[in-house]
């Protein structure tokens, strides 16, 4: 929960998750994460995440909303053991300007730091920079977003991960309003990651594909059903 209902210029917020050994967490936000004007500074969220050997977090906060003259950073590092199981889901999305124009924002930076540990030491798996930086002219197109105002992404880290699941999250998205890539990383130890990352001009179309993405996951990893969290 944000008890200030969204952040402003110079607010700092840290967050400190430990997911210990086979346990398994959920975790999302109360509502949207808002971002509003932060004159000659920005706002800035360090989220420090822990996952124990067999532990399972699956991280689907609300959209991130930056609004006119916002600026924030959001800085994650993700550590994991070889046997843990990560899935993080993010949309972005600008909000509404009194002139009706997009992208607003002044800036947006995202870093995610995801680091193997095991009994040998710590070995970076993957390190996802974001930086977006809205055109002065207001003329977004090609070069930027590709002409799209929303953005979606989706991170897994598991040992099941491999090619044959990008490909069928690459075929389940390809049908959809939006424009999607997967990628994916392996450590040395044999640890999978993948990232997913979509364009799009709709929250409510992104957050219908990274749900039909993760519901993929559950179902064949833990038998379990499409997230439904009903807050609205």
């Amino acid at each position: 929960m944000n008890p200030g209902g969204a952040y402003l210029g110079g607010d700092l917020f840290l967050v400190d998750v430990h997911v210990q050994e086979g346990a398994e967490l959920l975790l999302t936000t109360q509502s949207a994460t808002k971002v509003y004007r932060t004159p000659g500074s920005f706002a800035e969220q360090r989220m420090r995440v822990r996952l124990g050997e067999g532990a399972r977090l699956e991280f689907v906060p609300d959209q991130l909303i930056a609004y006119r003259e916002a600026c924030y950073r959001q800085n994650s590092r993700i550590s994991l053991h070889p046997t843990s199981s990560l899935v993080m889901a993010e949309v972005i999305t600008p909000g509404w300007s009194p002139d009706g124009a997009s992208f607003k924002y002044e800036e947006l930076r995202l870093r995610n730091e995801i680091w193997i540990e095991d009994e040998n030491g710590a070995k970076l798996l993957a390190l996802d920079n974001l930086l977006i930086l809205p055109p002065v002219n207001d003329v977004a197109g090609m070069g930027f977003m590709e002409g799209f105002s929303h953005l979606g992404s989706l991170i897994v880290v598991d040992q099941k991960v491999d090619q044959e699941l990008a490909d069928e999250l690459h075929e389940l998205t390809r049908h959809l309003d939006a424009h999607t890539g997967v990628s994916l990383t392996k450590s040395a130890g044999g640890t999978t990651g993948l990232v997913l990352r979509s364009l799009s001009n709709s929250t409510d179309e992104l957050n219908h594909l990274l749900g039909s993405c993760t519901g993929v996951l559950r179902k064949r990893w833990h038998g379990q059903e499409p997230l439904n969290l009903r807050k609205y």
